[in-house]
């Protein structure tokens, strides 16, 4: 499973472009995210991937969970957002 990393100053036009390329591909997928201007990141490229590859009839949707990592000896929470093709 490929886990792509969005951070807050992520352009959510190139994460959709990477993000629709590996749907087209059905590769598994989750997006991980720390921080709420990075989820606003992620969210919006779900959104505009969509856009991209509805048209091809591939419909998509994002399962959202806690994940906890350790960074420099602290646990942080992270979110991940599985993207399922349906």
């Amino acid at each position: 499973m490929e886990i792509m990393k969005v951070s807050s100053s992520s352009s959510p036009t190139s994460v959709a472009g990477a993000l629709s390329s590996m749907i087209r591909s059905k590769e598994e997928i989750s997006i991980q995210v720390i921080g709420a201007a990075a989820l606003n990141q992620a969210i919006k490229a779900i959104a505009i991937a969509r856009g991209y590859v509805v048209s091809t009839g591939i419909e998509i949707a994002c399962v959202p969970a806690f994940h906890d990592l350790v960074i420099e000896d602290k646990i942080v929470t992270a979110i991940r957002l599985k993207i399922v093709i349906l």
